[in-house]
């Protein structure tokens, strides 16, 4: 078995959580060596749940993956590879294998994060739109989760300036989420990337999603909110750019909008209340990091 097979075979185990993958790929040194180990050896790392699983991995299932890999004209990405992604690799459980389509650019370290309701209301589509279209115009990328409502609208705003935009799934390439957002893909994929460290055939499982989020913050060097109740997934992603020590903006919406409880909550807490792209201009300095570049 070859490294990379036995890589992509390791991330079809669910319960094999990426902390723990490293820890095994530190402990081996070679992914292949981890399938030859028996449940003993294993659970000086893991839990005797998902050592078994590992020990009992059929082979065959990795090359029913690939052959997924190859009808979805996707490319596998692992972390030593040089081309991964250079902030994702900052966070302290960066995905082991990213599945992509697309490509993934050196200038994607200079991405801001937009991400909010998939109920949101006209005012925050058009914010989401808005902020998209002027960072793509500066050169900056968009990430975000290609969800209904502001995530779909930041993509369409960062296409529209024909820039950079990256999209996080939370499911594998055989369960595009939301359907409606299959053209999308080929959008993005034109102008940037679609993502996800699921394999192929994960369905999206609610439970997927915060794991999701941590990757859209970790790519990223901020996160701006657009619009978020109280118990929204973006707040999740808020919080994760906190841990990840990325800065956390917010668009203020009417003090009494459901929507807009949870932004507000977060501004209140230290998250940066923005008005204009300058706002995160500022905070970041980024006008420097390009003229460093440059």
């Amino acid at each position: 078995m070859e490294d990379l097979e036995a890589l992509i075979g390791l991330n079809m185990i669910p319960t094999l959580k990426p902390i723990c993958f490293k820890r095994l790929l530190d402990y081996f040194n070679k992914p292949s060596y981890i399938f030859k180990a028996s449940v003993k050896e294993l659970e000086n790392i893991l839990d005797r749940e998902t050592a078994q699983k590992i020990v009992s991995f059929k082979e065959e299932e990795i090359k029913k993956e690939i052959d997924l890999i190859k009808k979805y004209k996707l490319k596998i990405i692992t972390l030593k590879d040089k081309n991964y992604p250079l902030n994702l690799k900052d966070i302290s459980d960066p995905p082991i294998v990213l599945y992509v389509r697309g490509e993934i650019k050196q200038e994607d370290i200079f991405s801001i994060a937009i991400v909010g309701s998939r109920q949101a209301s006209f005012y925050g589509l058009e914010c989401s739109y808005r902020f998209a279209f002027s960072l793509a115009e500066l050169g900056i990328t968009v990430v975000s989760g290609m969800a209904r409502g502001i995530d779909t609208q930041a993509h369409r705003g960062a296409l529209k300036a024909k820039g950079r935009t990256i999209a996080v799934m939370g499911s594998g390439f055989s369960f595009i989420y939301p359907k409606e957002n299959t053209a999308l893909v080929d959008e993005i994929t034109s102008q940037g990337a679609v993502l996800t460290e699921f394999p192929c055939s994960t369905e999206p499982f609610a439970f997927n999603f915060p794991r999701r989020n941590r990757i859209i913050s970790g790519l990223s060097l901020g996160v701006l909110v657009v619009e978020a109740g109280r118990k929204s997934g973006a707040l999740i992603t808020a919080n994760f750019a906190l841990e990840q020590n990325r800065e956390v903006f917010c668009i203020p919406g009417r003090f009494d909008s459901p929507n807009s409880l949870g932004t507000h909550q977060l501004i209140k807490e230290g998250a940066k209340l923005v008005c204009g792209i300058e706002d995160i201009l500022e905070e970041l300095n980024i006008n420097s990091f390009k003229r460093d570049e440059g």
